[in-house]
């Protein structure tokens, strides 16, 4: 993913807009592109009940709303990445600039400010484990602010999905 298409999901209430309401039929129509993105509408509307003008509408709607995005996803083996950790960060000061910088980092696939042990949690992905400790210590705890760093480094993923948000 590149920084241009990183989704920010904030829990402050102070910039938070409010929800758009997905009713039962748009759940039915996210879970039928969650199963496969590329399902025709036509297919979509004969499983939930609306026809694929209507499927097609609900689904420009909740894009345009931000409630879902249809992406294509990759397994990182598969395109020559084979290295993955989730790498607990603590910050000194604001965390903000941080949490941008590796925003900003292409092996950076998930950044999120944290409450408990660490101020941020980051999920990388790199091709090997050269590539793991280059990042984490050349890149990561080189920005101005980070404090100190905990990484755990994959073994095996057993479970990856994506079907939140509608059950």
């Amino acid at each position: 993913m590149h920084s241009e298409d990183v989704v920010s999901r904030s829990a402050d209430s102070r910039n938070r807009q409010p929800s758009p309401s997905v009713d039962a039929v748009s759940l039915a129509i996210i879970e039928q592109l969650q199963e496969d993105g590329r399902r025709p509408y036509a297919a979509i509307g004969k499983a939930v009940g609306l026809s694929e003008a209507a499927v097609r509408q609900r689904v420009q709607k909740l894009l345009d709303q931000g409630v879902m995005q249809i992406v294509a996803v990759t397994d990182p083996l598969t395109v020559g990445l084979r290295r993955q950790a989730m790498v607990g960060i603590n910050v000194e000061g604001d965390l903000d600039p941080v949490a941008d910088a590796l925003t900003a980092m292409a092996e950076c696939e998930y950044v999120v400010m944290t409450a408990g042990s660490f101020d941020l949690m980051v999920e990388i992905v790199c091709e090997d484990d050269d590539h793991l400790l280059e990042t984490i210590n050349k890149k990561i705890r080189a920005l101005p602010g980070v404090r100190s760093t905990e990484s755990f480094v994959y073994l095996k993923l057993k479970k990856q999905t994506y079907m939140w948000g509608t059950r």
